[in-house]
């Protein structure tokens, strides 16, 4: 039977589908719209796409790590509730997902949903968990380290809710590995932006000079000792947002360089850190306007 493009919309009004998907589904099934609406909710297709513009702004950070620590994988996996990050359910998906993604040479979430998940494309399987769990899930991002000439280190904190990695120069041992650690933890808690002062970018430091000057000059100081003011501002600014600068939390009289420097043979290359949600815009609802918008009908 021929598929017409008034079915494949029916069938996508009926169940919040995909469009190739419903194509599909109606074509394994001879154009019986019923049976292909069935198909999809059996795939967990249709629950999932009706909840694809829900906000996921919760979930867990994991990470995975080679057994020669050469390699590693930080993911971030959303949810749309607290309760359902901590549901040893998704705790469980979390794993399996991780583990697929570090395990390929994938580089984008794209590519990831391609990949097999306990017997099931990445897709097929988050559609089945959607569908069981009720809620919207997602891979939101990952970054992979890749380090030859050294290793990889990674550091989950407060729940799962924040992730940070390194990359380190040098032969792993034990004073290495303790180093790649504390930094990890060092990360976590004072988020830098940078590694070092010299990888500030000119537009960081441009735009933060204009803030300081407005500052300054807001706050009535004569004009012709802001610009010495703004620098003094820059350079502590400077100083708080590179890693290697920043008072290392665990030893406040070292400098995260200088602990490098009293460990010796290590070198920091990179880092990464995610916190669950950051930069997404979570919906707050009001259920006070709620119940008023449903009184007045």
């Amino acid at each position: 039977m021929t598929v017409t493009a008034a079915m494949v919309k029916e069938l996508r009004q009926m169940s919040g589908a995909g469009m190739m998907d419903c194509k599909k589904a109606l074509v394994e099934h001879d154009g019986d719209i019923e049976s292909a609406m069935t198909y999809l909710q059996k795939k967990g297709i249709a629950a999932a796409e009706k909840k694809s513009g829900r906000i996921a702004a919760e979930g867990l950070v994991a990470q995975w790590v080679s057994d020669d620590h050469k390699k590693g994988v930080l993911v971030e996996v959303n949810c749309e509730t607290d309760f359902v990050s901590r549901n040893d359910q998704f705790i469980e998906l979390v794993g399996k997902v991780t583990d697929s993604i570090g395990s390929s040479d994938v580089t984008t979430v794209e590519a990831a949903m391609e990949l097999s998940v306990a017997g099931q494309n990445m897709t097929d399987f988050l559609n089945d968990a959607i569908a069981t769990i009720g809620e919207k899930i997602q891979i939101r991002r990952f970054q992979r380290f890749d380090e030859p000439e050294g290793f990889v280190e990674g550091y989950l904190h407060a729940g799962s809710q924040i992730g940070v990695m390194v990359k380190v120069k040098g032969s792993v041992n034990d004073d290495a590995s303790q180093f790649a650690k504390d930094v990890s933890m060092h990360i976590a808690a004072m988020n830098p932006g940078f590694l070092s002062p010299d990888d500030i970018t000119a537009d960081d430091v441009s735009k933060q000079e204009e803030i300081f000057t407005a500052m300054v000059v807001d706050s009535g100081k004569p004009a012709e000792i802001a610009p010495k003011i703004v620098q003094g501002k820059m350079g502590k600014w400077k100083r708080e947002q590179s890693l290697l600068a920043q008072a290392f939390v665990k030893d406040s009289k070292l400098s995260v360089q200088q602990y490098q420097d009293k460990v010796g043979g290590v070198q920091l290359v990179s880092f990464h850190r995610y916190a669950v949600g950051e930069g997404i815009e979570k919906k707050v609802d009001n259920l006070a306007e709620e119940v008023a918008a449903t009184l007045k009908g």
